[in-house]
């Protein structure tokens, strides 16, 4: 228990140490205009560095997500088949695949996959 306590605690000291160490090197000038102004050869910028994108491409990135980390995780159940009861198996793929198909179903009925209008 007393080992226990004083690693966390070294571990503790050491690491407030380091964030103090590195708050204390890494200290930006906030009165130096040039260096924190965008880089274009010299001159002002001329339009806003934060271009806007668009929301479509944004959610179609986030769909795009929800279906890859949804078949990472139904890739493990064909190893688990072997081990598991075979209708028991079925059923709770049959499950997970019918609700990313009720979801793909409501995003495309919401209009969430139509690219141009």
């Amino acid at each position: 228990m007393l080992i226990t306590s004083i690693i966390t605690l070294f571990t503790l000291i050491l690491t407030i140490i380091l964030m103090l160490l590195s708050m204390i090197l890494s200290k930006k000038t906030t009165l130096d205009r040039e260096k924190i102004s965008p880089f274009e050869c010299g001159f002002d910028p001329k339009s806003s560095a934060r271009l806007p994108f668009s929301l479509r491409f944004f959610l179609i990135a986030i769909i795009f997500l929800i279906f890859d980390v949804e078949i990472a995780l139904i890739m493990p159940t064909v190893i688990i088949q072997l081990s598991s009861n075979p209708l028991q198996w079925l059923f709770t793929l049959m499950f997970f695949i019918t609700i990313l198909l009720m979801g793909l179903y409501h995003e495309w009925n919401q209009g969430a996959l139509q690219w141009a209008e």
